[in-house]
């Protein structure tokens, strides 16, 4: 049996490895802005990031039935707004500038699928302050970490220089980083797919 990730996140990836879990991974060939348009306004956050990474695993399983394919997405909500990864370092700016000072929502979903079928579905959220910093320190994160502030929901990462950012964390850390991790590796190991 192999376990499949059907991300093209290196988060996701390096979180798994890290814990000694070995996935091949593989991008999965879906339109996320499209399946996320035709999901909002609809659909609460939580669903919204569920639909989308069933997706991915989908996309994924469909070439590889025999096995587990792991699928996972986070949604960013401020005031019942959802964002999603910023297109440009400007768009980073902005949704920068409107998260600081304020409380947001990340909300992260990991799906486990063989041969299309659904095994788990793994949904965690997370509360995060960003502190009141100045637009002169908000111009030197953006220079400081360029264009890979467009790889994350809200334009941090909160593992490097995005630390920064804020006051206050509420949630677990592996959710905050994109993968629900240690409710995850339980399902794998009572499934017996990782040792026990």
């Amino acid at each position: 049996m192999t376990l499949v990730l059907a991300s093209t996140s290196e988060i996701r990836r390096r979180l798994l490895a890290t814990a000694g879990i070995a996935v091949q991974v593989i991008a999965p060939t879906i339109d996320e802005a499209a399946v996320r348009h035709g999901l909002l306004p609809d659909l609460p956050a939580a669903r919204v990031a569920e639909t989308l990474a069933e997706a991915k695993a989908q996309a994924v399983s469909a070439s590889r039935p025999d096995d587990h394919v792991i699928g996972a997405d986070q949604i960013l909500v401020l005031d019942n707004a959802i964002y999603a990864k910023p297109g440009d370092l400007a768009e980073a700016r902005r949704h920068l500038a409107s998260l600081r000072g304020r409380t947001h929502t990340l909300v992260t979903a990991a799906v486990v699928l063989r041969d299309g079928r659904m095994l788990t579905t793994i949904t965690e959220s997370a509360d995060l302050t960003m502190r009141h910093f100045s637009d002169a320190f908000l111009d030197r994160y953006l220079a400081a970490v360029g264009p890979d502030v467009t790889r994350s929901v809200g334009g941090y990462r909160l593992e490097e220089l995005g630390a920064q950012l804020f006051d206050r964390i509420e949630g677990d850390y592996f959710t905050i980083l994109g993968l629900p991790l240690l409710p995850l590796l339980s399902f794998l190991r009572a499934e017996r797919l990782i040792p026990s």
